[in-house]
């Protein structure tokens, strides 16, 4: 590690925490691709959750849900296997009923950043999962300028 702490990383956004088992590499010990997008969804839960926009609270008293419209990766150094990996969360861009996250992957203590992904959420309908027209509720638009 280079002593740098998680303090170092870009301000702003949210934090989280994942170790790197070994389930999430591959046969040379470097997490996988497409693990990426599993570590990227648990972060962007718990961001949702801690600035106030829970994914059940949204589905039970608005029948809405986020859905993932696209994803961005850029693949720029490895993870490996028993790294503690830092997914840092921030909001890009707020529109109606859509949220653009840019989500960023750093290794514990070091400033390198490994993954820089770029996440757009669509707001649906739980009932049929079609693109809700109107606006999104403004306590979950406030709350994702939380991320900001």
């Amino acid at each position: 590690m280079s002593g740098h702490s998680s303090e170092s990383l870009p301000a702003g956004g949210h934090r989280y925490v994942a170790r790197v088992y070994y389930e999430d590499t591959d046969a040379g010990g470097v997490v996988y691709y497409a693990n990426y997008l599993r570590f990227a969804e648990r972060a962007r839960t718990e961001a949702l959750r801690e600035v106030g926009a829970a994914h059940a609270e949204m589905t039970s008293q608005h029948g809405l849900m986020f859905m993932v419209r696209q994803v961005k990766l850029d693949y720029l150094a490895p993870a490996r296997l028993d790294d503690s990996l830092v997914v840092l969360t921030r909001l890009l861009a707020l529109r109606p009923a859509s949220v653009l996250l840019r989500q960023s992957f750093f290794r514990a203590g070091e400033e390198r950043m490994l993954v820089d992904a770029e996440v757009l959420l669509v707001s649906v309908r739980v009932e049929d999962g079609r693109p809700r027209p109107a606006p999104l509720p403004e306590k979950w638009r406030s709350a994702l300028r939380n991320l900001g």
